[in-house]
């Protein structure tokens, strides 16, 4: 997402180019302070606290804090031995976690053999998001990965119409659609419930999570799976589209103004779990 992910500037899939004569190399990797109060929690015990973090922004990844040493607990980390090798940033050295009674191998790492141009990643540490139990900035728990300050939403009111349908069905049609543009996506059109014919709509189990809009609940429609989607508790920054619909143009017959939408390459997107310890009640509230 932002810069790295989908189709970001610094992705593998980016739909657009840097204004250079001379190619850029395939892979650039991105580091800048978060300027953010940032901490990380394990063991009901607070394990590093800083305000001096650095974002990583990789690549085919969701952006990742590096901590200073000497802002983690000292008797948080143990080497486990084990190093593996980035491809751009070198040898990379594992640590297990630990706090009172508990210990999680493998679940941050240093980079040890950094290149020069890569020097502002000296002595940090980073941890991997699923084996803490949270990331704070500030008092506020931070959901999914490390803030990215390069994404962005932005959710208008269109008087286009919008036709979906499966076979000779139509299962919606509205003339008040709202659309969705979200950083390194194609934008996502989002139907109002009194448009839908929702007996066409079978609910299915099984929910994705997304940083920016909350919990994610999926329909499938005839023999098209998971061919809708609805955030029905929406996060407040994007309650405009709370319990409204959006439709997979993949698996059914999606047209704006007549015209067929097709899918974008590039833009499945990778399920991002719930973070460990987060109450499936918590996320609905947030």
């Amino acid at each position: 997402m932002g810069l790295s992910w989908q189709q970001g500037p610094l992705s593998a899939g980016a739909i657009g180019h840097f204004l250079t004569p001379e190619p850029l190399p395939q892979r650039l990797l991105f580091a800048e302070r978060l300027r953010r109060r940032m901490r990380v929690k394990f063991n009901d015990t607070w394990i590093a606290d800083s305000e001096d973090v650095i974002v990583l922004h990789e690549p085919g990844r969701y952006p990742v804090a590096y901590f200073p040493r000497e802002d983690i607990e000292q008797h948080a980390l143990a080497a486990s031995g084990k190093v593996t090798r980035h491809k751009d940033l070198g040898d990379t050295a594992w640590y297990t976690v630990r706090a009172g009674d508990r210990s999680t191998e493998r679940a941050a790492w240093e980079f040890t053999a950094l290149p020069e141009h890569a020097a502002g990643l000296q002595g940090r540490i980073a941890f991997a998001w699923r084996a803490m139990d949270a990331f704070y900035e500030e008092d506020e728990r931070i959901l999914g990965h490390a803030a990215d300050p390069y994404h962005r939403i932005d959710i208008r009111n269109t008087s286009r119409t919008l036709e979906v349908r499966l076979g000779d069905t139509v299962v919606a049609r509205s003339e008040h659609p709202v659309v969705l543009f979200e950083s390194g996506f194609a934008p996502r059109w989002y139907v109002p419930r009194a448009d839908i014919d929702e007996t066409q709509l079978r609910p299915v189990e099984g929910q994705t999570f997304c940083p920016y809009k909350g919990l994610c609940d999926y329909f499938d429609i005839g023999d098209a799976r998971r061919a809708a989607w609805s955030y029905g508790n929406a996060y407040r920054e994007v309650d405009r589209i709370g319990d409204m619909v959006s439709f997979e143009p993949d698996q059914v017959e999606v047209t704006l103004d007549g015209k067929r939408l097709e899918p974008e390459p590039g833009q499945r997107v990778m399920p991002h779990g719930v973070d460990r310890g987060l109450d499936v009640d918590e996320l609905r509230t947030r």
